[in-house]
């Protein structure tokens, strides 16, 4: 939770991109970062990498799934856009 001047706590969201390591999707991963970063910036507490295997690439807000590569198609754009709902502008 955040309070911004004059006003009501505000709660602050985390982005997490979970990538398998052994895959080699580390750039992917980033790149997905630094997209979520450019697009919200400060509009989010974080932006996590978490490392994993077994061909994971997940990205979740605040703990709810919004893209998953064994259901997806890569593509970064897409990938912001679906974080987008989630975010409080």
């Amino acid at each position: 939770m955040v309070e911004l001047a004059g006003g009501p706590p505000v709660s602050m969201t985390r982005v997490e991109v979970e990538y398998c390591v052994p895959c080699g999707m580390a750039n992917r991963a980033v790149d997905v970062s630094r997209a979520i970063l450019t697009q919200f910036g400060e509009s989010i507490a974080e932006a996590a990498l978490v490392t994993g295997d077994d061909g994971i690439f997940v990205v979740r807000v605040d703990g709810t799934v919004v893209f998953d590569l064994s259901e997806d198609t890569y593509d970064v754009d897409a990938i912001v856009r679906a974080v987008r709902p989630h975010i409080s502008l």
